[in-house]
């Protein structure tokens, strides 16, 4: 399984935004949509062995996760307005637990330290981090979990909890990549990786 946590600084908590001002009212949930369609889409299909979760930071608060799970997802098109409408679904959920809202759509009210905290000993942390060990010299296992942030660095905060479970900490090339790309560039170096 591959898994990738975004952490959306300023993406709205809260299903009040319109769909034609993602980049804007909805606190740049563009870039987090953009990461979805890296993660999951191929040439005419899903990738069914992937997971994102979705960390909103932004207000009116308090933070909200989503998960999305490929081998469940329906409904999921290219286009960065129908993903916003099922983000916008899921957040308009007063999800406490997780619930699913849409088939391999999750929502909940964990933070991003719950999200970390849950991830468990069978999975191996990747921080992808610009300053970090080249990718294409980096050992990495079939189930891993890469966490990268929006168009905003970690927090030390941030960083300073995400060091505390030993991660990997990783870099894609010698410069900075959108956090799209970087999905982008991570799937391509484990699809070559793949028997």
């Amino acid at each position: 399984m591959r898994r990738f946590i975004v952490i959306g600084h300023k993406a709205a908590t809260a299903a009040d935004f319109k769909l034609d001002d993602l980049a804007g009212g909805a606190g740049r949930l563009d870039v987090l949509l953009r990461c979805i369609n890296s993660a999951f889409f191929l040439s005419h299909d899903i990738r069914k062995d992937v997971e994102v979760v979705l960390v909103l930071q932004g207000p009116p608060g308090p933070a909200r996760s989503i998960r999305l799970v490929g081998s469940e997802l329906r409904y999921l098109n290219p286009d960065e307005r129908s993903t916003g409408a099922l983000i916008r679904n899921a957040l308009m959920r007063d999800a406490r637990t997780e619930e699913r809202s849409t088939p391999g759509i999750y929502v909940s009210a964990r933070t991003y330290q719950d999200v970390l905290g849950l991830l468990g000993e069978g999975t191996e942390i990747v921080y992808l981090k610009e300053d970090g060990k080249d990718i294409r010299e980096t050992e990495l296992p079939e189930n891993v979990t890469f966490v990268l942030s929006d168009h905003m660095d970690l927090t030390p905060d941030e960083e300073g909890l995400l060091l505390q479970y030993g991660p990997k900490v990783v870099k894609l090339g010698p410069i900075s990549y959108h956090a799209d790309h970087c999905i982008t560039i991570v799937n391509n170096e484990l699809d070559r990786r793949s028997p």
